[in-house]
């Protein structure tokens, strides 16, 4: 789990620098002097606008024999989080009431955002995680009985510097009660340090202490709550963060937990639910290791990605904008399929939490436009290696979250205003692959379409300054030429230009939404399937086309 916010003064590209300004002709010189002056009144950021835009021509090319992949219905996944209000990074608070502990779940805005991908994953965890004590009346320790001071209090002396955190009844009531109502698929992380001793080191050592665990799995089981999956620990595997358990002691830790959820949930009404971890960092020596030791218990493998390093890292899109930075994320998705291959376990891969960049993000970087590109990129790429569910660090908080953390209004990349949401109604369960033939610096994948015939396209262009024209090619297909068959475009683009804005373009339209938190609708833009596909620099496209049939689908 991680969080920071920004400084807004990143970096700008060169197309302001005085010997672009000469590239720029006629009245151009005029509009520079124009924007220079909103700049100086208002400090408005300009991206590229005289820039020259030059056209190239590609084509990408489409295996339709097989599959090489399959998602879940609800691949996309977010998460919500522990973090108080004064979780601070470099110097920047950006949790607010984001907590689970205090977050408004009457907010109309955040309902609406959820029932608009309804069934959505949500995992509920993060660092904090490991230090919530779950109230229960009957238990001995005073902490478990009282809940009193449930919220967590900054400690400096204290592992991850806060002290333990506690979540009521009423409150677990108030949340699950809320999830019903908005349709959420819930994934719950629980305290695996409980009962452990934690040496200078960070070795947590000695067997789970699954007593307080157990109390809230049978109170909820009791309650009729349906839980989708529990996980135990977040970020203590490997050489973990501020503390470790070794892969034996995990997979013993996780045999005892399957043990209790077979145990509660038999002869329930309610479904008995998935058995998830370690959501940590990918290691693929502990992994190997912690996955053979536990390889009946465990249904799902979760790990996390924040491959962007730190928030306060100024050089954050310059990585978001590099295809060899992007690719380098296939290695970690790559080794762990095969260890899962290899494992003779019916477990799966999920990635359990990815943020991007850690330590809460950056402000204008991992809330606005730019971060888009990483995020629907590790979205295609992951599904390529067969994740089934990919969860978004956050839904709200943090510098990365979906929803403005005190407006509950959807940031740029949040789903339910074009990139997640696009990709939930349009991106298919089997997973296609495909490449491309060109210089530009264009990514793409392709997907079986969901509702419709035919496959969904998803191109990315990284490119500051070059549009590309895109042909289809497919292998193992057959398809309509017909000339009246239209196919359907979704272009999302920054607004102003500004990879900072945190305004979205939807086929060249602003997307806004209401007080009342309705969500705007998703109008495609139709063109002939003849035609090549064009897509602008600095875009985001999904291509829906009906006519190609490939038999993978």
């Amino acid at each position: 789990m991680k969080g920071i916010s920004r400084d807004p003064h990143q970096k700008r590209d060169s197309s302001s620098s005085s010997s672009n300004r000469y590239k720029c002709k006629g009245c151009c010189v005029c509009v520079i002097l124009l924007i220079i002056l909103v700049i100086i009144l208002f400090g408005v950021g300009i991206y590229s606008y005289c820039d020259e835009i030059s056209t190239e021509n590609g084509t990408v090319y489409i295996n339709g024999s097989s599959a090489i992949g399959r998602i879940d219905d609800d691949f996309v996944c977010v998460t919500l989080d522990w973090w108080p209000p004064h979780k601070c990074d470099y110097g920047t608070c950006s949790w607010g009431n984001a907590s689970l502990l205090n977050l408004d779940l009457t907010n109309p805005i955040l309902q609406s955002a959820l029932q608009a991908l309804s069934p959505l994953k949500i995992r509920l965890g993060g660092t904090l995680q490991d230090k919530v004590i779950y109230q229960n009346e009957s238990e001995k320790t005073k902490a478990a009985q009282s809940c009193t001071h449930f919220d967590f209090v900054k400690n400096g002396s204290e592992l991850f510097s806060f002290s333990h955190g506690c979540l009521s009844m009423s409150r677990w009531d108030q949340l699950n009660l809320f999830f019903q109502k908005t349709g959420a698929v819930i994934i719950f992380g629980l305290n695996a340090l409980s009962g452990k001793i934690i040496d200078s080191h960070g070795l947590a050592t000695g067997a789970w202490d699954s007593t307080n665990a157990e109390s809230l799995i049978r109170y909820t089981v009791n309650k009729g709550y349906q839980i989708h999956g529990w996980e135990l620990g977040n970020e203590v595997s490997g050489n973990g963060i501020g503390a470790r358990i070794t892969a034996e002691q995990y997979a013993s830790d996780i045999n005892h937990l399957q043990n209790i959820v077979k145990k509660i949930y038999n002869g329930s009404k309610v479904i008995k639910p998935l058995v998830l971890a370690p959501g940590g960092f990918f290691d693929p020596i502990w992994f190997k290791k912690f996955i053979d030791k536990a390889s009946k218990s465990l249904q799902v493998v979760t790990h996390h990605v924040y491959n962007l390093g730190p928030g306060s890292d100024e050089h954050l899109i310059d990585k978001i904008l590099h295809p060899s930075f992007l690719n380098g994320e296939s290695n970690t998705l790559s080794s762990l399929q095969n260890i899962l291959k290899h494992s003779g376990t019916s477990a799966v891969a999920w990635v359990g939490e990815a943020g991007g960049a850690y330590n809460s993000g950056r402000n204008l970087v991992t809330n606005a436009f730019v971060f888009s590109f990483w995020y629907l990129d590790q979205l295609g790429m992951a599904a390529s290696y067969d994740t089934k569910t990919y969860c978004r660090q956050t839904l709200v908080g943090g510098n990365y979250g979906l929803l403005n953390t005190n407006t509950f209004v959807p940031n740029p990349d949040y789903y339910s205003y074009y990139s997640a949401l696009l990709w939930h109604r349009l991106m298919g369960n089997n997973v296609l692959s495909t490449s491309f033939s060109g210089q530009a610096k264009l990514r793409t994948y392709a997907h079986c379409s969901k509702k419709s015939k035919g496959i969904t396209l998803l191109l990315i262009n990284l490119e500051k300054s070059t549009a590309v024209q895109v042909l289809v090619s497919t292998t193992a297909s057959t398809s309509n030429t017909s000339s009246h068959i239209e196919r359907e475009e979704y272009h999302l683009m920054a607004g102003n230009g500004d990879l900072h804005s945190q305004t979205v373009l939807l086929n060249g339209k602003v997307l806004t939404i209401d007080s009342s938190g309705v969500i705007p609708s998703l109008e495609p833009v139709f063109k002939r399937v003849s035609d090549p596909i064009t897509v602008s620099p600095y875009s985001l496209v999904f291509v829906v086309i009906p006519n190609i049939n490939v038999l993978a689908c």
